[in-house]
């Protein structure tokens, strides 16, 4: 009954406080929804101990690939040979998702109940984060592809009410509509991945499709004719699936809709940043390790791609002002290292650094909301400055997730905040893999680690150090939240103030995390092989060669993030608190490099021009040509006139008189007969 509760709770919170918020009041609807959320994270970490610390899943069942509970809902789809059973699936990779949605979600409820505490909507937004939650935990809970497929979609309609939540902003519309189109992109081709896996692989549940995959080591690879070639099937299929994990995982190229989910409130960021939408890209991959390592092909797409991304996202970050789209490009660049990881195939790597993030983003998005809140709204970082002493608890949290995402520690020890372990995991993997792809995302990695360290300590200097600046910039298009309050920037700072309990309570939670997940937990996911066999117990693959190797680089390589980190520093603090008039001389000597950051590389603008206006061209030419003009005007109206005449002249014949009616008679009963007596052959 454990893991029933633990899926099922939050929906039946979202059902509550959806269908009877207005009936029960706001204050019931965020209790009912954070209380549902606070025991499923509780029960989620019963479920996580043993793995963890015990002698592993609690009932669990070996079935030939791993140790796995299955609890089974309900009789689903029976088509034919295919008999689908909606089944809760919880293995080792399954009880560590469960652990980072609940938690962070149950966190992200509590905090909302300070942080949305003057919306007038408040029960419909807990309904929308507790279905969000719910939706999660479909798809991590999936023991086939449709049941997946469903979470997935699910995730999507979720982050798109979310988004958009203040509907009456044209900006969060647009958004949440951006949101909701890129990742139908993305979620193509993962449609298309799932029916070519059921077509080659013929199981549509993962145990059956494993199973098959492991035999095509006997048998062979088979092949399948794609868009008129006869390509590998299962580079096909693994490549058609991670473009789902591209658009919800926002990797290069379906990353646009990333930094525009700003446009919901603070804690729905937190939320789709550390534990939902964006993760689940990175557990399907991680889900399906064993289709992925029959094609090596797909594997070097997943880490050029992954490399870029992290590569590209902390560039634009070096130059962003809004406070939340800084962190936004932050996890994009970090989701590209899990990536990475699961590239090379170090996937407990990948997941380890999944499980860490969770803490110190959620932890980052939650401190820079209560900065938000202190500040009245603004989210410039250019008008802030100062606050160290206005909200020193808040700037002691947000310093801690700073520490954990820069990955300060001390290589060769158990000194370190999470973020440490888990990058210099991936970026010491990265360095084994060796080869031109291996080479290009260590290096990428690293510089982007530089890049990190650099938007971060930016960051804190123009947030809490420094002397307060007032509104002395034109603000971005995205610079206020709906319920802004506009006319407080020049007593914002004399008006700042620390954020209620409710809102602190989850960050020092999320603090704890964002310190100890690391060295708790790397034996677990790193330390050595033996280890991470008997956690994972076969729910993930483990290349035991790419994990030896990442032990034993060489030290310059395993102090390289460390020192990245450091110049990064480094710069940040000569640029923003020693010589804060070098960043504005350097904008002003490379103006097109910074509008090139500054307008994240132009990929809006282009995708504007090669896909927004055909087809906006095509549909108004469908509909003012075809629509209105054809079909309304010329089709319609004519026929229509048609009928007109027609009918004008038929009135005539109309004359009123009973004797032109029964003459009119007479004469159609004539011809009747006359016809009748010449069919019958009698004339």
């Amino acid at each position: 009954m454990i893991i029933q509760a633990i899926v099922f709770l939050p929906l039946i919170g979202a059902l509550v406080a959806g269908l009877l918020g207005r009936t029960i009041g706001h204050r019931p609807s965020e209790f009912i929804t954070t209380g549902l959320l606070l025991i499923a994270a509780v029960l989620s970490w019963i479920v996580f101990i043993p793995v963890a610390f015990g002698d592993g899943l609690v009932g669990a069942v070996g079935d030939g690939h791993a140790a796995v509970v299955k609890v089974e809902v309900m009789r689903w789809i029976q088509v034919g040979d295919m008999d689908l059973r909606w089944i809760l699936r919880v293995d080792t990779l399954t009880a560590i998702m469960l652990v980072v949605v609940n938690t962070v979600s149950a966190l992200v409820h509590l905090y909302s109940i300070g942080y949305m505490e003057e919306d007038p909507h408040r029960s419909r937004f807990f309904a929308y984060l507790s279905l969000f939650t719910f939706a999660m935990l479909m798809l991590v809970t999936a023991d086939n592809f449709l049941q997946m497929f469903f979470g997935w979609e699910g995730v999507g309609l979720a982050s798109y009410l979310l988004i958009g939540f203040w509907y009456t902003k044209p900006s969060a519309t647009a958004a949440a509509m951006k949101a909701f189109i890129v990742n139908r992109v993305g979620d193509f081709g993962f449609a298309l991945g799932i029916f070519g896996a059921f077509l080659v692989l013929g199981h549509i549940d993962f145990d059956g499709a494993f199973h098959a995959a492991d035999e095509f080591a006997a048998t062979g690879l088979p092949v399948i004719q794609f868009l008129s070639w006869q390509l590998d099937a299962m580079t096909v299929i693994c490549l058609l699936l991670f473009m789902g994990a591209m658009g919800k995982s926002a990797q290069f190229l379906l990353h646009t809709w990333l930094p525009d989910a700003m446009e919901g409130p603070t804690p729905v960021s937190a939320l789709i940043h550390a534990a939902t939408m964006v993760t689940a890209g990175v557990f399907m991959v991680a889900r399906l390790s064993p289709l992925f390592e029959t094609s090596p092909i797909a594997l070097t797409v997943v880490i050029v791609i992954g490399a870029i991304t992290a590569f590209f996202a902390a560039t634009v970050g070096l130059v962003q002002n809004d406070i939340k789209r800084v962190i936004a490009y932050s996890t994009c660049s970090q989701l590209g290292y899990m990536f990475v990881a699961l590239g090379v195939g170090a996937y407990s790597a990948g997941i380890f650094h999944l499980f860490t993030h969770a803490f110190f983003k959620a932890l980052l998005f939650l401190g820079a909301g209560s900065v938000i809140h202190a500040m009245h709204h603004e989210q410039d970082m250019r008008n802030m400055g100062g606050l160290r002493k206005k909200i020193p608890i808040t700037y002691a949290m947000m310093m801690i997730g700073t520490l954990a995402l820069t990955g300060v520690g001390i290589p060769g020890t158990n000194f370190g905040f999470a973020g440490f372990f888990s990058k210099d995991a991936i970026i010491e993997s990265a360095y084994a893999f060796g080869g031109n792809v291996g080479s290009l995302a260590f290096w990428l990695l690293v510089v982007a680690a530089l890049f990190t360290s650099f938007y971060s300590w930016r960051l804190v200097h123009l947030t809490f150090h420094g002397t307060p600046r007032e509104a002395a910039h034109g603000h971005d298009d995205h610079a206020h939240d709906d319920h802004a309050d506009h006319g407080h920037h020049g007593s914002a700072h004399d008006n700042a103030h620390e954020s209620p309990n409710v809102m602190l309570v989850p960050l020092y939670v999320l603090a704890v995390g964002a310190v100890l997940a690391g060295v708790v937990f790397y034996g677990m996911f790193f330390h050595d092989v033996e280890h991470i066999e008997h956690f994972f117990a076969g729910s993930i693959y483990v290349d035991h060669q790419i994990i030896e190797d990442a032990h034993h680089v060489p030290t310059w390589v395993k102090w390289s993030a460390t020192i990245a980190m450091i110049i990064g520093f480094v710069a940040a603090w000569y640029m923003y608190i020693r010589r804060p008039d070098v960043p504005g001389r350097l904008a002003a000597t490379n103006p097109g490099l910074y509008q090139f950051l500054l307008n994240k590389w132009y990929f809006d603008e282009l995708y504007n021009t090669i896909f927004v206006k055909p087809a906006l061209w095509i549909g108004n030419a469908v509909w003012k040509g075809f629509d209105d003009w054809l079909v309304d005007g010329k089709i319609a109206e004519g026929l229509g006139r048609r009928v007109q005449n027609v009918t004008s002249w038929v009135v005539k014949l109309q004359s009123g008189y009973l004797y032109h009616y029964a003459f009119a008679m007479l004469i159609g009963i004539a011809a009747l007969l006359t016809w009748a007596i010449a069919a019958g052959g009698l004339i």
